[in-house]
């Protein structure tokens, strides 16, 4: 059946614009909740909530995380002051000055004889005191060159260059024990979850008792348009034979101004019952999301008499309290008011997580100072341990627990609630029933009255005012019968909603 409603609504809009809409209760039922934006709400609301909840489970998953940096610095670090690196640059100047001095003191000390015995002494290499003595000072100038760019050397070893650092990590974090806080904020996303689904439910139910509602209004009017019509063609009715008396001389011109009275309240209540109608019909196109000036009938329109059936007492308020929407969300924000009490208490519990990952950086000093980039693997575990915060976290415990407790007489209130709910619409309705069957008998006996006043009048033995009488008797009659079965409609829908099964 639902599917044939479907296929009959997703027809409708290939029908003639001047065709007029003949829809059922389940037709506007499903508009309504096709075109609710509430319930679109609802259902945003419930695919939020459920990536929430995926989102939550990521938590027990590992993170790997990429940090990457460039700094630019004015001045480069240095480990040697500038007097050490003038020293170690001029190491060579430094160690061979005072050789290279003694050995010109030395020349310049030489008598001559003793010249005179060192030349003859080295002439068997080929050569005087004083070549000798120039060839060592050139070769101590040689040295103090070697050891000076040794030096420098030195000095270029120890240059840092950190002007310019790059920098970079990959680390990979698994958690193993954050205090139970990973576990309570998933179950909180489920719970989450949950109400979001127990709000569609609400929202649908809100809806079809809104669009049942509206149509049972509809042809309520419609009933008593109909109704209006009849009364309006009786005294009329009534008016010509009036008239017709009054030119006769059998009636007095104070009957037929009455009667023009009656006429005129009549037309009145039509022209008021039309003026509902059309405003009924327009709040019935909005809740089924169709354009105010939609021609549209509905199904019960056409009908003598609404076929109504009274259920009996005795509702069972174990069924409300199982199929709720709003009672599941009040249990959901219980449990979730629970969980986070328990996501406060993991503030006071270890936590406990492996760590892993490679860092690198350009300066790199894993071979002494390098330009170059060079890194390094490292894996370790993190423990966190509170040990005091002034009970901060025992102050916000309590204070969940309160939020826990306040939810849970909020639910007990609501339970209560709800169970007046039931037995006050089972009540309803079985009042709606007596009230139903009341009308339905004094629209017979108002009928059969009308019958015999009407058959008196033109008898002759009955007056035009006993007439009328007997017309507003029955116009009351009908019109009760029409407001009882409404009634009995709308009670049965009240009590569908307090057990929490409309729609179902």
């Amino acid at each position: 059946m639902r599917y044939v409603v479907w296929f009959l609504l997703s027809a409708l809009p290939a029908l003639p614009a001047a065709a007029q809409r003949v829809l059922c209760l389940d037709s506007c039922r499903a508009l309504a909740l096709r075109n609710n934006k509430q319930v679109a709400v609802s259902e945003v609301r419930l695919d939020v909530a459920r990536n929430v909840r995926k989102s939550a489970r990521t938590k027990y998953l590992p993170r790997v995380s990429a940090i990457g940096s460039y700094m630019f610095n004015s001045r480069e670090l240095s480990i040697l002051n500038d007097n050490q690196k003038r020293a170690l640059s001029n190491i060579g100047t430094t160690a061979t000055s005072g050789l290279a001095g003694s050995l010109q003191g030395f020349g310049a000390s030489l008598t001559a004889e003793q010249k005179a015995a060192l030349d003859g002494a080295l002439q068997a290499f080929g050569t005087t005191t004083d070549q000798a003595l120039g060839n060592l000072g050139a070769q101590v100038g040689g040295l103090a060159s070697a050891l000076n760019a040794e030096g420098q050397k030195v000095v270029d070893a120890f240059r840092t260059d950190t002007r310019n650092i790059f920098a970079g990590s990959v680390m990979l974090t698994q958690p193993v024990f954050m205090g139970g806080s990973i576990v309570a904020m998933n179950k909180m996303a489920r719970l989450g979850e949950q109400m979001a689904r127990s709000g569609i439910d609400a929202r649908r139910q809100q809806t079809i008792y809104d669009t049942d509602n509206a149509y049972w209004t509809i042809v309520s009017l419609v009933h008593k348009k109909r109704l209006a019509e009849s009364y309006l063609a009786l005294v009329r009715r009534l008016d010509g034979d009036v008239q017709k008396m009054i030119r006769e001389g059998v009636a007095t011109r104070s009957d037929g101004l009455s009667v023009k009275v009656k006429v005129n309240e009549a037309e009145m209540s039509l022209a008021q019952v039309d003026d509902g109608l059309v405003l009924a019909r327009m709040l019935l196109c909005q809740i089924c999301g169709l354009p105010l000036d939609s021609d549209i009938s509905l199904a019960d329109e056409t009908a003598d008499s609404l076929s109504v059936g009274v259920a009996g007492h005795g509702a069972d308020a174990s069924v409300a309290m199982q199929n709720r929407p709003e009672l599941r969300m009040l249990g959901n924000a219980v449990d979730i008011s629970r969980q986070a009490t328990n996501l406060v208490k993991a503030g006071r519990l270890p936590q406990v997580a492996l760590m892993g990952g490679y860092s690198f950086s350009n300066p790199n000093v894993f071979n002494g100072f390098q330009n170059k980039f060079g890194g390094v693997w490292s894996v370790g575990v993190l423990v966190r341990v509170p040990l005091w915060n002034w009970c901060d976290v025992a102050y916000k415990v309590k204070a969940a627990k309160g939020a826990t407790a306040i939810a849970s007489l909020e639910l007990a209130e609501a339970r209560e609630g709800v169970e007046l709910q039931v037995s006050q619409s089972s009540f309803r309705l079985g009042e709606a029933g007596r009230k139903l069957a009341l009308a339905r008998s004094s629209a017979a006996q108002a009928e059969e009255n009308l019958r015999s006043a009407n058959v008196g009048f033109r008898e002759g033995v009955i007056q035009a005012t006993t007439v009328m009488e007997a017309q507003a008797a029955w116009l009351k009659a009908q019109s009760q019968k029409i407001d009882a079965e409404i009634e009995v409609k709308l009670s049965q829908l009240g009590l569908q909603k307090a057990l929490g099964t409309l729609g179902e």
